[in-house]
């Protein structure tokens, strides 16, 4: 009696017989390779797969994005997150990857079963976008034909007879757009080109809307062929196309007087001496009328003008930008003005060049380089003669894609 008294009593202290307990997992449910040097990538647009690989020191969560070869009976193995600067596991997602699809835990078990081996990689990058050792994302690769941009230059002015201009600025904004079709035609959209001269013989030129086109031609239209020796066939191109303007405003202060033209409509066709096979790039000449309005004096004239111009991206990532113009006009069906010729001419020249030096948030900034020149005679009571300008400034593109022919990352 007295002994089941004290194991009652035993039992009641000790809370009854102790369940029993799992044992907390250790390790990682898979056991990764030694890293290679250097790291392999995932291949942009191929299948990937997410998993729980379990937990590390290096990844706590244990998630990572896998991209199985069968062949080779191996799997590439990346952190759903960014790492921190120690190498461990942030908890910002990778940006710019594509979505994967879980994969089934009996299928993982399954790879582990057959010896696939898992290998430490990096995360696959779009093509112009480059990922670093730590999977943060950057762009290589810049379109400097499709962007918004904003920028400022000191543009100091020389004119014949007169001082230096040396106390001007200008602030320029625009947005310039392209639309391939295929291989046969380029159209181009620019909204908004505006420049706005501060200072010491200011001015304002603004755009509202530009639209041109490169197009290239299945079938040359003229071939000669010559029988001097072998038989030998030369084709001549004509790629044309067309150019709009429509509303421009150029506004002038000279002499303390306020010159203000307004193009309501102008269309020139065009011809490619030579364009690039993306017919980004270009070499052309371009003629046709305007119609303008000369709010000083209140008065209507057709502008015939004829321009060559270019414009080249000079290497593959679209760093460094070229383009250079010369323009010729003419006033006709106008009426004489007092202190200036009747029907007066305007010629125009201009080369600039645009290099990228970085990037913030992957929008460039750029150093930009450009000179100007004019001779015109339609600014009554101002004597004809040239005018050049020196710019240079910085340009900031708010958006500025990377380019269709952009390069996936070059190997590590």
């Amino acid at each position: 009696m007295m002994t089941a008294v004290l194991l009652a009593l035993l039992l009641s202290q000790s809370g009854g017989p102790e369940a029993p307990r799992e044992s907390a997992p250790t390790g990682s449910t898979v056991t990764l390779a030694p890293p290679q040097a250097p790291l392999p990538s995932l291949r942009f647009g191929v299948f990937i797969s997410c998993a729980s690989l379990g937990p590390s020191p290096q990844v706590p969560s244990g998630r990572y994005r896998l991209q199985c070869d069968a062949e080779a009976r191996r799997c590439l193995a990346v952190p759903e997150n960014e790492l921190e600067a120690d190498g461990t596991e942030s908890d910002r997602p990778l940006e710019r990857a594509a979505v994967c699809r879980e994969m089934p835990q009996e299928e993982l078990r399954q790879r582990v079963a057959e010896g696939y081996t898992f290998v430490p990689a990096l995360a696959e990058a779009p093509p112009g976008w480059y990922r670093d050792e730590r999977g943060r994302v950057m762009q290589f690769n810049f379109d400097l034909h499709r962007r918004v941009w904003l920028g400022g230059a000191w543009a100091p002015l020389w004119r014949s007879g007169e001082p230096s201009a040396l106390s001007r600025g200008r602030l320029d904004f625009g947005i310039i757009s392209e639309f391939p079709e295929g291989q046969k035609m380029m159209r181009r959209i620019t909204v908004l080109d505006t420049e706005l001269v501060l200072g010491e013989q200011s001015s304002f030129d603004t755009t509202v809307l530009r639209y041109d086109t490169n197009v290239r031609q299945d079938k040359p239209p003229i071939r000669v062929t010559t029988f001097l020796g072998k038989p030998r066939r030369s084709d001549f191109t004509f790629d044309m196309g067309g150019w709009l303007e429509v509303l421009r405003l150029e506004l002038l202060r000279r002499g303390g007087i306020d010159h203000i033209f307004w193009t309501f409509v102008g269309g020139h066709l065009t011809l490619d001496l030579w364009h690039s096979r993306d017919l980004a790039s270009y070499v052309r000449v371009r003629a046709g009328p305007s119609l303008e309005y000369d709010r000083t004096h209140g008065l209507f004239a057709l502008v015939p003008g004829a321009v060559v111009e270019g414009n080249f991206t000079l290497d593959p990532n679209g760093f460094h930008h070229l383009t250079f113009g010369a323009e010729a006009e003419k006033l006709l069906l106008d009426e004489k003005v007092g202190g200036r010729p009747h029907h007066p001419e305007r010629l125009r020249v201009r080369a600039g060049y645009e290099l990228i030096l970085l990037a913030i948030n992957d929008q460039p900034l750029s150093l930009v380089l450009d000179g100007r020149g004019q001779w015109r005679t339609d600014l009554a009571d101002e004597p004809p003669g040239w005018e050049w300008s020196a710019n240079m400034g910085l340009r900031f593109s708010l958006w500025a894609p990377a380019r269709r022919s952009a390069p996936m990352a070059a190997p590590r």
